[in-house]
């Protein structure tokens, strides 16, 4: 089919597809799907531009270094459902229990135009936990990063308010901010458009005679920002006039607040250190590593199964959230790890983890179809903030079994595109949180289907 493209590009002396008469791309895209639908492709061949449907009805291009390549994630436009999107979502049976259901099929994990689809609508709608209060401790301290494809930077103003915004400038798109760090406002790298820390433009130079400009309507565009506990909280969703704080909480935790609050999840934990990793797995497997019950924690993590009771492992499923816990084995006498360990994954990618004096929390961001960045964070109680050996140790003890799951994770995916893998079972009494994690992401994406 590229070839046969590439022919008719030639013929007619044309640059682009866009050149041609409508009838001509309107056989093409007839065609490509004919043949996509025999093959499993669309236009074979290597760094073609694809002709694709945009939303509205017309035709739009976009460069693919190969189909059914990993596309980033972050670039990508809202996508509208297409059949084959539609039927790899139907394949998992949501309402079978899960006894006798079976895992979402591998093309979930690997396949580009899912995830594309996937991005926006399970990301794009909900509250989402992206850093901690211990962040924003001075005014003008900010911190940056993405939430889907939408970059975002959050701040502290002058009047000790939390503030969030679309980190790109309204000028020519560039970002505002990058990393980390303390200012007084945001100056735009490539022409210098300057924001206070309430997204006000304060300055853009070289404008003499522009028209119907305003600077009070060219400010940086706000997102919706909440805490709770330690947390600050994004939404890209649309605005409400006013939302209480209790309206946050239940958005985001459902019912499950008053349990993590209980589990010792609060404001007074001290942050005392991040470590971040790239990890080559689809988002969802890291997740599903995390959702598994401790199945896989004596066969993977044998350090970590002597400190545990693993027969006492229990699991709890509420709206959006799961809740695993765990006895700590009797002999382990262990501080680090305490009495009980507390597990909550906070959909769609948050990970809340209470033992002993530490609580952790484990940030999933999707980097393409095959690659997701994890942010951890390693919070502890007050009374040992300044035991430094105490601190590097237990950090230590913990990269360690971080280190053997990205093992586990990165092949898993590799799995997932083998001919001989399309589906799997759970175990049911130990997978009930995993099963629960896949038909949230099944309700997120029927609902936002486009026929």
């Amino acid at each position: 089919m590229g070839a046969w493209v590439a022919q008719t590009l030639k013929h007619r002396r044309v640059r682009s597809p866009l050149c041609l008469p409508q009838r001509w791309i309107a056989q093409a895209w007839r065609m490509s799907e004919l043949w996509s639908t025999m093959s499993g492709t669309i236009w074979g061949g290597e760094n073609l531009t694809q002709i694709v449907e945009s939303p509205l009805g017309g035709l739009s291009c976009r460069n693919r270094s190969s189909v059914g390549g990993d596309d980033d994630l972050t670039g990508l436009k809202t996508t509208p459902s297409s059949p084959r999107v539609e039927r790899t979502l139907r394949e998992f049976r949501r309402h079978a229990p899960v006894e006798e259901a079976s895992t979402p099929p591998s093309a979930w994990y690997t396949d580009a135009e899912f995830a594309d689809f996937e991005i926006d609508r399970v990301f794009g709608r909900c509250w989402q936990a992206v850093g901690h209060i211990k962040q924003m401790e001075e005014p003008g301290s900010f911190f940056t990063g993405r939430v889907g494809k939408t970059r975002y930077v959050v701040c502290k103003d002058g009047e000790g308010q939390i503030r969030a915004f679309h980190n790109v400038c309204r000028h020519h798109a560039a970002a505002v901010a990058s990393g980390s760090g303390c200012t007084h406002s945001f100056v735009c790298p490539y022409h210098g458009w300057t924001y206070g820390l309430d997204g006000r433009l304060q300055k853009a130079s070289r404008l003499a005679g522009i028209r119907n400009f305003s600077a009070r309507e060219n400010g940086l565009v706000p997102i919706r920002t909440a805490t709770w506990g330690p947390f600050v909280l994004i939404s890209l969703a649309e605005s409400k006039a006013s939302e209480a704080s209790s309206d946050v909480e239940e958005g985001w935790l459902g019912s499950a607040g008053p349990t993590l609050s209980s589990a010792g999840i609060d404001s007074t934990m001290q942050h005392v250190a991040t470590r971040e990793y790239v990890i080559k797995c689809n988002w969802k497997v890291y997740c599903d590593n995390y959702l598994d019950g401790g199945y896989h924690v004596p066969h993977a993590h044998s350090s970590l199964a002597a400190c545990l009771d693993l027969p006492s492992y229990s699991t709890s499923l509420l709206e959006r959230v799961s809740i695993q816990s765990c006895g700590a084995a009797k002999e382990s006498g262990l501080v680090r790890v305490g009495n009980v360990a507390t597990y909550a994954f906070v959909y769609p990618n948050f990970m809340i983890n209470r033992y002993g004096p530490w609580m952790d929390t484990n940030l999933v961001i999707p980097i393409s179809m095959s690659e997701c960045r994890v942010i951890f964070d390693w919070f502890l109680e007050p009374s040992l903030v300044h035991d430094k050996e105490f601190i590097d140790s237990s950090i230590a003890d913990s990269e360690v079994v971080q280190k053997e799951d990205i093992i586990l994770c990165e092949d898993v995916q590799n799995g997932l595109s083998s001919p001989a893998y399309d589906v799997g079972r759970y175990a049911p009494r130990v997978e009930q949180a995993m099963h629960h994690f896949h038909c949230l992401i099944y309700d997120d994406l029927s609902a936002g289907m486009i026929s």
